[in-house]
């Protein structure tokens, strides 16, 4: 358990934890699909996805996320013996900003801004985040993006920008996040406190690891709760 009146900073990741991205992810590869006659489930677009985007991300040299989640397209393709057209290489992209906000987020951050300094760390292109934060509809003290900083969590180069950006004490600092993988595992690395939000079903469009976070809750709301108590 975790001391809840010690923190000045929240950050969260963004895609997973406050934007239902599974849903996203898989409804838009899935269409594509469909137009090849192709009819595969959620699941199995979810472990592609999870082994493709780390592997290209990883890769010599920064792309940005428009360019990882095309090459995750065109790794995808030849999975099910097809050449997807440019515009399903884009589709991935072009679909992000309308990916779902889940139902709980906006009025957990509005709350939790009422006491706390919010951040966002993502790995996402700033224009991309910036259609986000208007269907977040909140606006955060700090945002940093792999665009900005070119390079993907989980390095912890995001976390330490984020830190010098944020002026913060580690002590005084809460990251939130659904991904054991980019976000719990570095933050365990950094000395940050963290918190996994263990959606039900989800989790699968990120690899598994043995990262074990200071608190685990089921959604934001639930979060809100322990942080800002009536």
């Amino acid at each position: 358990m975790i001391d809840n009146n010690r923190f000045e900073w929240l950050s969260f990741d963004c895609y997973g934890t406050l934007v239902d991205w599974e849903s996203g992810i898989s409804d838009t590869v899935s269409n594509v699909l469909r137009h090849y006659g192709v009819h595969t489930s959620a699941p199995e677009i979810l472990a592609m996805f999870s082994e493709i985007e780390p592997k290209v991300q990883a890769a010599p040299g920064y792309l940005r996320y428009r360019d990882v989640l095309r090459e995750v397209m065109q790794s995808i393709a030849p999975e099910f013996n097809l050449v997807f057209s440019v515009d399903e290489l884009s589709s991935l992209a072009e679909s992000l900003p309308n990916w779902p906000v889940f139902p709980d987020v906006t009025e957990a951050l509005h709350t939790l801004k009422e006491r706390h300094n919010l951040a966002v760390i993502s790995n996402v292109d700033d224009d991309l985040f910036a259609s986000t934060e208007k269907a977040l509809q909140v606006e955060f003290d700090v945002v940093v993006t792999a665009e900005q900083v070119r390079s993907y969590k989980p390095d912890i180069h995001n976390f330490k920008a984020a830190c010098a950006r944020m002026a913060v004490e580690k002590q005084n600092w809460l990251h939130v996040a659904e991904s054991l993988y980019h976000d719990i595992a570095p933050a365990n690395r950094l000395g940050i406190s963290s918190t996994w939000v263990n959606r039900s079903d989800r989790g699968g469009g990120t690899r598994q690891t043995d990262a074990v976070p200071d608190l685990e809750v089921p959604d934001l709301a639930t979060l809100t709760e322990l942080l800002c108590p009536n």
